[in-house]
């Protein structure tokens, strides 16, 4: 039922459109001042207002402005005996949704309610969808390491300083990244996001700055590249440190001179691009080892800004998770469910190999799994996705020797089958955990990616949609 609030100082008035709306099965309240009309709207959660123009103690454009100060999107339907084209002009420009003289007309008056709450919903609905679209949720925990990082993005994001933001897998760099470009004076332009672990080191070129038709054996056409689409915005350089060296040196060329050409051409093509890179490795050893750019170092790390792993910053655990919770109740159209305090502190003591990604999946197979409350036993039970986990808890709510109950040891039938069990779990979970980087996780396990693909291949493994 949407609630309504009517401000206007006469009673007569008051009474009929409280009698009108309230037989439409609207629930209305209604004040004769705006004075006490702002404070109802900023304790209440009003769906619509209906405001008098001239009023005693404060006009109505007055009410209006300020309203709209605290509540953007709440909608003012003005009214007035003294109606005029100026001043239905004027309502309109300050942010009304629609004006009506007195004595207002019944059919006219519902129409216009009902489509001030349909652009409400509107309204909202566009937002919720805008943030599942754009994935730019807040920075979530109140540590001193996060408050430092929220500090810092407030600071730089209006300059045009380029950032290199450090941090393990699964952080959250990409999500300070985007808030760079939101609070950026950018945020009107594109935000091209590019992978540098993914794309292998022979496209990186023509990814970057594109190529032309004809300028190798898969060219058929021309190809605008990141950087041209990022022109006038934000390119976000991820993985950074994967870069193979001959498209560092483009990079650094791009950056120094503000221009690039694309793969095959000739032609020289002015850009405005702000550039923020990421990486979760050292790039002074990575330069050591003489793969990475000193220069090009030097030149991305204007502003550094380094994301803690989660595990050290369990205190904003509860937070986040319980952000995660009402998160994927609500798209999975489900109520919310609750986590008690034992289990809030077992999954502060699970070692968060995976990070704010581990977590976020974590609280996902939760809420699947477990009943409405969720108890230390389901994070114990359902920790690992293969059933079962140590959980090296330091505060004691967890038993750290617990074992995996849920394996069916009965249903190998010999060593052989038992250790391709495990090696596909074992596979599929540093997958996971590196975001399906099939180069990076042949580097964790430390074997030829050739033999990777062809254990994927082997057990069926596919990335889930």
């Amino acid at each position: 039922m949407a609630k309504l609030l009517i401000i206007d100082d006469e009673r007569a008035i008051r009474s009929t459109l409280r009698e009108i709306l309230e037989y439409e099965n609207y629930d209305v309240d209604d004040i004769d001042n705006g004075i006490d009309g702002l404070e109802l709207i900023k304790k209440n959660n009003y769906d619509l207002v209906l405001c008098d123009i001239k009023m005693n103690k404060m006009d109505g454009m007055e009410v209006l402005e300020n309203a709209l100060i605290q509540k953007p999107d709440l909608p003012f339907i003005m009214i007035s005996g003294h109606g005029t084209v100026e001043t239905a002009i004027e309502a309109s420009k300050k942010g009304a949704f629609d004006f009506i003289s007195k004595p207002p007309d019944l059919n006219r008056l519902l129409i216009t309610v009902r489509n001030a709450l349909d652009r409400g919903t509107l309204v909202t609905e566009t937002k919720v969808l805008k943030r599942k679209v754009s994935k730019t949720r807040h920075i979530l925990g109140e540590s001193d390491t996060i408050n430092k990082i929220k500090e810092t993005i407030d600071r730089v994001a209006p300059t045009e300083a380029r950032v290199l933001i450090t941090g393990a897998n699964g952080s959250g760099k990409e999500l300070v990244a985007r808030w760079l470009h939101e609070k950026s004076n950018r945020a009107d332009s594109p935000l091209i996001e590019v992978n540098c672990a993914a794309i292998p080191s022979e496209l990186i070129e023509s990814e970057l700055f594109g190529h032309e038709k004809g300028s190798f054996t898969s060219a058929v056409k021309q190809r605008i590249g990141k950087f041209e689409l990022a022109n006038g915005g934000t390119l976000f350089l991820d993985e950074i440190g994967d870069m193979s060296l001959s498209a560092q040196a483009k990079v650094l060329r791009a950056l120094q001179e503000h221009k690039i050409t694309r793969v095959g051409g000739e032609k020289e093509l002015d850009v405005n691009v702000r550039v923020l890179a990421a990486t979760n490795k050292d790039l002074l050893k990575e330069i050591e080892d003489g793969n990475f750019r000193m220069d090009l170092y030097h030149r991305l790390n204007v502003i550094n800004i380094h994301v803690p792993h989660l595990k050290e910053r369990t205190d904003d655990i509860p937070v986040i998770a319980q952000q995660f919770l009402e998160e994927i109740c609500n798209d999975y159209g489900m109520p919310i469910k609750k986590i008690n305090e034992s289990a809030m502190n077992a999954l502060k003591g699970l070692p968060w190999t995976g990070n704010v990604r581990e977590l976020h999946n974590m609280i996902e197979r939760l809420i699947i799994l477990s009943d409405k409350s969720i108890t230390e036993n389901d994070v114990i039970a359902f920790a690992n996705p293969t059933g079962g986990t140590n959980i090296g808890a330091t505060n004691g709510t967890a038993n750290s020797n617990q074992t995996n109950a849920t394996t069916n040891y009965e249903k190998f039938t010999n060593f052989q089958d038992y250790k391709d069990f495990a090696e596909k779990e074992f596979i599929k979970y540093k997958l996971e955990k590196n975001n399906w980087n099939v180069s990076k996780t042949a580097d964790d396990i430390e074997i030829q990616r050739s033999h990777l693909y062809s254990k994927i291949e082997k057990f069926g493994l596919k990335r889930a949609e």
